[in-house]
């Protein structure tokens, strides 16, 4: 059967913007996928629906055939950014079609499931309060008493970086936001107890000397640090493998990695010590789960970025249960009403753990009028930076 017609969505979110996809074929069966990315979501939209074009009239069946085509096809725009979002997004989306045809879930066709379980982590569990160590304390108590037993959060951020605006050193923080980082972790830690894994994000946006140095000033702490993450940009995988030698965290990279392509020279260099693949970045399940297949070659765990809309903490919940390297799955705590109201089952989360069904496909609907009832921004809030 072939693709008739592809739909697009932008749906606001907590965070920033979904961007969700339907196929729909020739004989009236869809599937839903999803190529939330940030910022610039409006370029991954029209990418979508530029490649929902490309691939009409391709059979729904030859998911790894369309899959190929598309990358080989337009790799002369790269190897990343808006055009692997959209094939991450029509990859979820044959799969879900084609479980939803068969009347198998995904991770069936995957192969089967390790696990039905898939452990979460919580972040944007801190949103509620200011940027104090006594807000993120209590938040993350209520986080723990929810159940998620893993914690990620960012102590640095609300700050310049190394824009060079209002810095009084060349170091990328100021001591006085070097000394609230600490103190924040540090409260955080004393909340929650050394029995919780807590894993600093920097958004590789400190500079190489302050994030050894940061590292080294938090493991005084003795926290229970799950990893160190983007100490920093994907492109210097030979800095990232240096800091990693130099500093006392293990240290956890993957999110701007687009494809097994970019994985590669990360897992050759030793650069990490578990690897972030996201779902609606990396070219969907199909090469989310061809990363895991690498990063097992080089014995390094999977523990997927997921800071965005449904149908990504769904597909990716999917692909973990069928890997045997699977860590942690990322999980937004706290996100808009109408994650669950847009789908036809709530979000399966018990005791911290994502439970997947037998249902067929990715094993929901979601309801296109809830979509349209909350779109999302097409233009950044006046006069906020993307990052803050």
């Amino acid at each position: 059967m072939r693709i008739a017609n592809v739909k697009t969505w932008l749906v606001e979110g907590i965070k920033y913007n979904w961007t969700l996809v339907k196929i729909e074929a020739e004989d009236g069966a869809y599937g839903w996928g999803e190529a939330t990315n940030w910022p610039g979501s409006p370029l991954v939209e029209a990418a979508c629906q530029y490649v929902g074009e490309f691939i009409v009239g391709q059979d729904t069946s030859r998911i790894d055939f369309i899959w190929t085509k598309i990358y080989r096809d337009m790799n002369w725009l790269g190897q990343a950014g808006p055009l692997l979002s959209a094939v991450s997004a029509m990859d979820i989306a044959l799969w879900d079609l084609k479980g939803k045809k068969l009347g198998a879930p995904v991770y069936e066709l995957l192969g089967g499931a390790y696990r039905k379980r898939i452990q979460l982590y919580a972040n944007y569990w801190f949103i509620d309060g200011g940027h104090t160590p006594d807000d993120y304390a209590r938040q993350a108590q209520e986080t723990i008493a929810r159940g998620f037993s893993a914690l990620k959060m960012d102590p640095f951020a609300h700050v310049s970086y190394w824009y060079g605006e209002n810095l009084s050193d060349n170091n990328g923080l100021t001591e006085d936001q070097k000394l609230l980082a600490v103190e924040i972790v540090k409260a955080v830690a004393d909340a929650v107890g050394p029995t919780v894994p807590i894993a600093i994000e920097t958004h590789a946006f400190l500079n190489g000397p302050t994030a050894v140095e940061m590292a080294k000033r938090l493991s005084e702490i003795k926290f229970n640090c799950m990893w160190y993450e983007e100490p920093a940009p994907p492109e210097f995988p030979d800095a990232i493998a240096e800091i990693r030698g130099k500093i006392p965290m293990p240290v956890c990279v993957g999110e701007r990695l687009h494809s097994r392509f970019m994985v590669r020279s990360i897992l050759e260099k030793r650069a990490c010590d578990i690897l972030m693949p996201d779902i609606t970045r990396c070219g969907g399940i199909s090469e989310l789960r061809k990363i895991a297949n690498l990063a097992e070659v080089y014995n390094v765990p999977i523990a997927p970025h997921n800071p965005n809309g449904p149908l990504s903490t769904i597909a990716s919940a999917h692909v973990m249960s069928t890997i045997p390297n699977f860590f942690r799955q990322e999980f937004m705590l706290k996100d808009v009403p109408w994650r669950d109201t847009c789908l036809s089952h709530p979000l399966p989360i018990e005791g911290g753990d994502f439970v997947l069904s037998e249902r067929p496909g990715l094993g929901f609907d979601v309801d296109e009028k809830e979509l349209e009832r909350h779109p999302g921004l097409r233009r950044p809030p006046e006069g906020r930076s993307f990052y803050i």
